[in-house]
């Protein structure tokens, strides 16, 4: 057997660890970690010997139950309580570890519009506009095909765009894109998430419970309060941040709007100034050398020199603001562990036949239902990038907007293509929808939903770079 030094598996393992952090620093690193999940999600669904224990875990119940025996006389139990509510392995997911990602979608939403590109009204107006237009066109081809069936309420499914892919796309395709037009769809994508996110509050809610919701907004009104008296200790907004989520939950209000209620009352300003941090540097950095003289028994840091550096690094932290900090902390988290979880679990569509990818005809047994399909796919694969292009042409001509740097119309169009890769916030869409019927007939049309988005975002993503290709080698002859 060969010996391999310490010092060579140290290296080895050194390599690692850079070669796995320069993946996950790649623009395109979400996106393909999400593909991968998307595949073995519906490998998992679908093969023979792994449906069963997939479907079952996503079942397993998280719920605490405390329940006494049952009275012989009443037949009833005097203590019957069940905490959270059928919280699911699939409904913690999508309701708790989503919480994070939203929370995240908020803090960059936020900073964009504090100091980013949707910082000024010059800035924000076209890519504002063109997402408006990217999520109302897709939303009417989606009704057009599902006016007055029991599968109109699903038009929210193809009006968002997948930011992940789309950046990812972009950066493989390198300087064919113009500097530009990534930033007016990074831009518009995240306006479109903020669309989204209203989408989901306002349409694809449960019923309100007052009482709940009125104290959640008294609480909120508090957090407010806290912020704008200057309060930037993380901690004090961790508590009422856990109350909102149980409040949004049980009121109706889809749980995942509280992170992004958090997410903009979340201090952009830092605990210190830089001054402070100047004037504490200097005095303990001194004192690292001072320390040096007083215990020179104990190698660096010594007992003393540990609580100076304790302190340096919480000041310097500190200077930096909650909102800053948060996004970074979470930022890989998000893109590396929620949202492939969210794939694996809400991308495993079962597929009974081939005839489940024919979206372009409704789906048998069930009464009265639209094309569900084929709304969702022509909502993505046509909707967005016609909404997106038409509203930019009407904001440019109107002048409150103007064209992109280096832009021509043929690439807007082609960059808008990839507005309609629509995976994440699509499939969480349409999780929400189609309640209120059958419950057999609601996991069919969601799975049916589901395919269609897999299919309007590959077709979109490949029909954007094609196109992306073909007019940079045009605009380049």
């Amino acid at each position: 057997m060969k010996i391999i030094p310490i010092y060579s598996w140290n290296k080895s393992i050194h390599k690692m660890t850079l070669s796995r952090r320069n993946f996950m620093n790649q623009p395109w690193a979400g996106g393909v970690t999400l593909l991968i999940c998307v595949i073995l999600a519906m490998l998992l669904a679908n093969l023979p010997f792994t449906k069963e224990i997939y479907h079952a875990i996503l079942e397993t119940d998280l719920s605490i139950s405390i329940k006494s025996p049952i009275d012989p006389e009443t037949g009833l139990r005097d203590i019957d309580w069940t905490f959270p509510k059928d919280m699911t392995i699939e409904k913690f997911i999508n309701d708790i570890l989503m919480v994070i990602f939203f929370f995240t979608v908020g803090l960059e939403i936020k900073r964009e519009v504090v100091c980013g590109e949707l910082s000024s009204v010059k800035k924000a107006l076209l890519p504002v506009i063109a997402a408006a237009g990217g999520m109302i066109v897709p939303a009417l081809i989606y009704t057009l095909f599902n006016h007055g069936t029991i599968t109109a309420g699903g038009w929210g499914i193809p009006t968002a765009t997948d930011i992940a892919f789309a950046i990812g796309i972009m950066s493989i395709l390198g300087n064919r894109v113009p500097i530009s037009l990534k930033i007016f769809l990074t831009a518009l994508a995240i306006a479109d998430d903020l669309g989204a996110i209203l989408v989901v509050a306002l349409f694809y809610g449960g019923s309100i419970n007052l009482p709940l919701l009125l104290i959640a907004l008294v609480l909120i009104a508090g957090v407010i309060i806290m912020n704008q008296l200057g309060e930037k200790n993380m901690n004090y907004y961790w508590i009422p941040a856990i109350v909102i989520w149980f409040l949004f939950y049980y009121s109706g209000i889809h749980a995942t709007m509280s992170g992004v209620v958090m997410a903009f009352l979340m201090p952009m300003e830092s605990r210190f100034s830089k001054p402070f941090l100047v004037r504490n540097f200097k005095k303990y950095i001194n004192r690292l050398d001072e320390y040096d003289a007083i215990n020179v028994e104990e190698s660096f840091p010594n007992t003393l020199q540990r609580h100076c550096l304790r302190r340096l690094s919480y000041i310097t932290n500190n200077t930096i603001g909650i909102s800053y900090r948060l996004e970074h902390a979470l930022n890989l988290w998000v893109n590396f562990l929620i949202m492939p979880i969210f794939a694996l679990a809400n991308a495993g569509v079962e597929i009974p036949d081939i005839s489940f990818f024919n979206i372009f005809q409704p789906l048998p047994g069930i009464a009265n239902v639209g094309f569900v399909g084929m709304g969702v796919y022509f909502g993505l694969l046509l909707g967005k990038p016609i909404g997106i292009t038409i509203a930019s042409w009407i904001a440019i001509k109107m002048k409150v907007g103007a064209m992109p740097e280096n832009a021509s119309w043929k690439m807007l169009f082609a960059v808008a293509c990839l507005g309609g890769i629509g995976f994440t916030m699509s499939i969480f869409v349409d999780t929400l929808s189609f309640g209120g019927i059958d419950p057999a007939a609601t996991e069919t049309l969601r799975a049916s939903g589901k395919i269609a988005v897999l299919m309007g975002s590959l077709s979109a993503g490949i029909l954007g770079s094609l196109l992306i290709v073909m007019v940079n080698k045009t605009e380049n002859k």
